[in-house]
């Protein structure tokens, strides 16, 4: 039996990045990771870099529902009136991913990272870059 849809929309600086029906979200907030359910009680969250999957209806045919997935930046999520909206930095498809410029970033971060004054902003800074590009060279597999 399918679960009951609802919509979704994941919005980037550059835009739309997706827009459709789900039966369920899944993500990781500053807290921890999530799934989303329809009728999921109103919810405002912080998102840390991750494996976004989005999954799709499945049919009778096939019940296990597809997923769609990206690689989430950091952003928020809102669950309000049975509808979700996530506001993220990047939202990429793993096979968008440019692993060759995800390595360097992270090596020039890490780089960075050795040479930054202890508890300043740029170090604080470097962390997350460092996180998020560990993150999407997973999510790129």
């Amino acid at each position: 039996m399918a679960r009951t849809t609802f919509p979704v929309e994941v919005l980037t600086p550059e835009g739309k990045a997706w827009e459709g029906e789900v039966e369920m979200i899944s993500t990781r907030t500053t807290v921890g990771s999530i799934g989303i359910l329809a009728n999921h009680a109103p919810l405002m969250a912080m998102l840390e870099p991750t494996e976004l999957k989005l999954y799709e209806s499945g049919s009778e045919n096939a019940p296990n529902a597809e997923s769609v997935r990206f690689a989430q930046g950091e952003g928020y999520l809102q669950v309000v009136d049975n509808s979700a909206l996530l506001i993220v930095e990047d939202a990429i498809r793993p096979e968008d991913l440019d692993r060759a410029a995800l390595e360097s970033r992270l090596k020039e971060a890490q780089d960075g990272l050795a040479a930054a004054e202890a508890g300043s902003e740029e170090q604080n800074r470097l962390r997350r870059e460092i996180a998020r590009c560990e993150t999407f060279l997973a999510v790129e597999g």
